[in-house]
């Protein structure tokens, strides 16, 4: 057994300059992704930095009610259900209720949501080679099973996918990341969040050393109150998205004013699909317009044999997403 330190962080400031002075140090929160790590041999930090306790729990509203701040500790079972996600941005409510079972969204919290890494079977394997867990190594995911391997973004080094539900939803409601770090706090814009594997995919974010999300804010339009997550897997719970789609819609008539895509269980990063976005404003929302506009988003689409089902898996449910949602607008 490996000996660790163990500490329970005293303030958010004290947490972050523990960690950024401790090479080797984690941040522990929910733990229902690092504990399973430390098991597994995946990662052995010398010193845990517990967060969960910082109060960072609470559910806010603007004072002018334009958008919700979550605090990063928020347990993802009382997210789900708060009034306002509900009400106001229920694409998160059902992301989080797809997610993992009842007693894990009890534990798990807003932010370590966002920060799981890959459910790959190779990088949780520590007897394969796997550049995410140890650069250079090589991906055994190129030519070995590979079902759940990402479609778009990837590269030579990495084709593994992000496993979170949540964070598609955030993406696709423009939401942003409020960091602390020793600097002082800065905003991250959702989409900057999470990097691509490029050369490097041991580095799953763009936080920097020793800096810790504190909360999560999301504005408020009338897209999101008519937002929705569906998820496709093989089993109704306890499994990882195939393919996933958060998306939100405001019509003027038939026509799209504004619409928001994000996709799941096809890149290393939640997939904001912004060429399809831009493909359906100003246009009838119809089956067809959809369908188009998802084909010009998965242009560069990369598949091979074992994951060529999720380019028309992810054109399908696109298209039965946002054509409920325009039914349930016009009704």
């Amino acid at each position: 057994m490996r000996a660790m330190r163990y500490l329970p962080a005293e303030s958010p400031v004290w947490a972050v300059e523990t960690v950024a002075g401790s090479p080797g140090a984690q941040f522990l929160a929910g733990g229902t992704n690092l504990v399973d790590h430390l098991k597994l041999g995946v990662t052995a930090p010398e010193l845990l930095v517990d967060i969960s306790r910082l109060p960072l729990d609470q559910v806010e509203q603007y004072d002018d009610g334009a958008g919700l701040r979550i605090g990063a500790n928020v347990r993802n079972s009382d997210l789900a259900a708060h009034p306002l996600v509900r009400s106001r941005m229920p694409a998160v409510a059902r992301a989080l209720l797809s997610g993992a079972s009842g007693q894990i969204r009890n534990q798990a919290t807003t932010a370590g949501n966002l920060l799981q890494r890959t459910r790959c079977v190779y990088f949780q394997d520590v007897t394969t080679p796997c550049n995410k867990r140890e650069p250079g190594s090589g991906c055994s995911a190129l030519e070995g099973y590979g079902r759940y391997n990402a479609v778009l973004g990837a590269s030579a080094a990495c084709v593994t996918t992000h496993p979170s539900d949540l964070a598609v939803a955030l993406a696709a409601l423009d939401a942003t990341v409020v960091v602390l770090g020793t600097e002082g706090e800065r905003r991250v814009p959702f989409a900057d969040l999470h990097r691509l594997p490029g050369d490097d995919p041991s580095v799953d974010t763009t936080l920097g050393d020793g800096e810790l999300i504190t909360s999560v804010e999301v504005p408020v339009s009338r897209a999101s109150e008519r937002s929705t997550y569906r998820k496709v897997r093989d089993r109704a719970s306890f499994a990882f998205a195939l393919v996933s789609v958060a998306a939100a819609v405001e019509l003027d008539g038939p026509v799209v004013r504004d619409v928001r895509i994000a996709w799941g269980g096809v890149a290393h990063r939640p997939w904001r699909a912004r060429l399809a976005e831009a493909a359906l404003v100003g246009r009838e929302l119809t089956e067809d317009a959809v369908r188009s506009a998802v084909d010009e988003e998965l242009a560069d689409a990369e598949t091979t044999a074992q994951t060529a089902y999720k380019v028309p898996m992810l054109r399908n449910t696109t298209a039965l997403t946002l054509t409920r949602l325009a039914e349930e607008e016009t009704r």
